[in-house]
Order: structure tokens, then C-alpha cells, then sequence
């Protein structure tokens, strides 16, 4: 980083495209910083009948009243020319949704910042939040760094913790992280501003990995323990969501929790419990079903959506 050329009023492109990301956005136009431009992924269709839709970043950026790129490729000379035209101080990336090449880190006179939602080294890639409630973490946090051409090991600057309640799910605390981002992103530029900022290299031998998820991650293995499948279900709500099949349909789960008994059934078997509840026997313990979706319903209290749907003890889920 190279301080000298710090100026009082920070020029910044910002980089970024979904929920997560707009907090910290107007954090910097709460803060009165210079945002020559937004650049964000593409509309994509969605829905129905898949009607291009504008990601986040882009709504957000519009009603705010700031110039607003989308392009394919961060890798063409056109948008590096852009870049250039723009003569950024710093880039501000958050949850962008790319890896930047070596040619657009090098373009701003100070550096490239990146807001990443876990505690780096732990979690780099692109699921931090999930993963880390999966893997039953008691706290997790976010990190401003320096972005080099790596998947973020670049240097650290600042980090904040924040506990891991046992009832979150990746909803819940992706909200509370997005939040504490834009706090510590503005902690992190008052510091830069101030010449008082010291980047740590991360130990890259602590390294853990995130990696993106997909729809199919979801599928639940009642092979697993009970509370090891209460955080899976809780890490995988609301995206990709957590499910498993009766027969041939499709059943998500949204909430559970885990009753630590002896089980002597097959993993996955439906077993006998009290009125309205649905015990599900697994590799340790079982797991009571709080709430439940079917493949064309909506999203139900067990004890509604057992008077439309039965299963018998002894029912196996797969």
C-alpha cells in the first residue's frame, strides 16, 4: 500500500453484487465518500418466467444515484480502460463474485480492499457463512485485506468477531455480518486515511476453505448425527436449503432439533414420538422436524403439515 499517495478524499470503485454487499455501500455514501462507480455481475433471470433481474448491488447503486457498469468480463481491455479513465484511489470489493485480475489490482494508486465474512485465514472462498455454522463454529467474523491475485490470502488489516447463536441460520447471520462489514470498512478507510494502518500477512498454514455451494449440497445424509444434521439443516436455510425425499417427493427442511437418545433404527427411518411431531432416527440420536415444506406447498409447522401428509412410523427418508 503505498501511503504517500493517500489522499484526504478517497476515490473508490466499488465491487460487488448481492445483499451482502449493500450495507457497505451506503456505509460509504452514509460517509460521504467519493464512489466513482459501481460495477456488478448482470442481470440474470430468475423466477417463472425468468425475467432478467437486477442484482442488489445494481438497485442499490441506482437509487443512490451512482454510475453503474455490468460487465461480462472483468479480463477485456474495455474494462480495464475504464478503470483507468476513472483514476481510482482504492478498489472496494465486497462479495464481487470474481477473482480480480493481477492487470486491475495493480490500477489503483493505493490498493484494493476486499470485505470478506469470516475470520482469515479460516473459510477463504465463496460459502464463509454457511460453512461456518455447518461445521458447528461458536463465532465467526469479518476481514477487511489487502486483495492479491489469490483466493483471499491477501493481507489482513482489520477483523471483528461477532458469536454464532445457536439459532442462526445463514439468513440470520449473513445479515449481521453484511452489517458489521460496512462498519469495519469504514473503520478500515478512516485508518488508511490516517496513515495508520499495518497489513498483517495471513498464516497460510491456518487455511480453510469455503467452497461455493450448490443445490444438490443440500441432500441430507441421515447417516449423520443428530446435532451435526441441526447445523447442516441451519447452515444450508435459506440457500441451497436442506432436503430429502419420502418415496419421490421432495421434502425441505427449515428447522430441527436434536434429541440425543438411543436409536436403534435405520438412519433415516421415521420413528415414534409424541402427537403432531416427527422424530427421524439418524447416525447419533434423532432429529425432531420443526418445520417443513413439500414440493408444492408452503412452508409448515410439522404438527399442520403432518394433517395433510402422513408418515407412518417406520417410513424411511432418503
Amino acid at each position: 500500500m503505498r501511503n504517500s499517495e493517500i489522499e484526504k478524499k478517497i476515490k473508490i470503485i466499488f465491487m460487488g453484487t448481492p445483499d451482502f454487499a449493500v450495507p457497505a455501500l451506503t456505509a460509504l455514501h452514509n460517509n460521504k465518500y467519493d464512489v466513482a462507480l459501481v460495477v456488478t455481475q448482470p442481470d440474470r433471470p430468475k423466477g417463472r418466467g425468468r425475467k432478467p433481474v437486477s442484482p442488489p448491488v445494481k438497485k442499490t447503486a441506482v437509487h443512490l444515484g451512482y454510475d453503474v457498469i455490468q460487465p461480462i468480463s472483468i479480463k477485456t481491455d474495455e474494462f480495464a480502460n475504464h478503470v483507468i479513465r476513472l483514476k481510482p484511489d482504492m478498489l472496494v470489493v465486497a462479495a464481487f463474485g470474481h477473482i480480480l485480475p493481477k492487470r486491475i489490482l495493480d490500477l489503483p494508486t493505493i490498493g484494493a480492499l476486499n470485505i470478506h465474512a469470516s475470520l482469515l485465514p479460516k473459510y477463504r472462498g465463496a460459502a464463509p457463512i454457511q460453512w461456518a455454522i455447518i461445521n458447528g463454529e461458536k463465532e465467526t467474523g469479518v476481514t477487511t485485506m489487502l486483495m492479491d491475485e489469490g483466493l483471499d490470502t491477501g493481507d489482513i488489516l482489520f477483523t471483528s468477531k461477532i458469536q454464532i447463536s445457536p439459532d442462526d441460520t445463514s439468513a440470520t447471520l449473513h445479515n449481521r455480518l453484511a452489517d458489521l462489514g460496512a462498519d469495519l470498512l469504514i473503520k478500515t478507510l478512516k485508518a488508511i486515511e490516517a496513515d495508520n494502518i499495518n497489513p498483517i500477512p495471513q498464516d497460510h498454514t491456518l487455511a480453510t476453505y469455503a467452497p461455493m455451494l450448490k443445490k444438490k449440497d443440500g441432500h441430507i445424509n441421515w447417516e449423520m448425527a443428530a446435532d451435526k444434521l441441526e447445523a447442516f439443516i441451519r447452515g444450508m436455510t435459506p440457500w441451497p436449503g436442506a432436503f430429502t425425499f419420502c418415496k419421490n417427493t421432495r421434502l425441505k427442511i427449515f428447522g430441527s432439533t436434536p434429541i440425543m437418545m438411543p436409536v436403534d433404527k435405520t438412519p433415516g427411518a421415521v420413528l415414534k414420538g409424541f402427537p403432531d411431531e416427527l422424530r427421524i432416527a439418524t447416525g447419533k440420536g434423532a432429529l425432531s422436524i420443526l418445520e417443513i415444506q413439500g414440493e408444492s406447498g408452503k412452508r409448515l409447522l410439522i404438527k399442520d403439515f403432518l394433517r395433510g401428509f402422513k408418515l407412518p412410523v417406520g417410513t424411511i427418508l432418503n
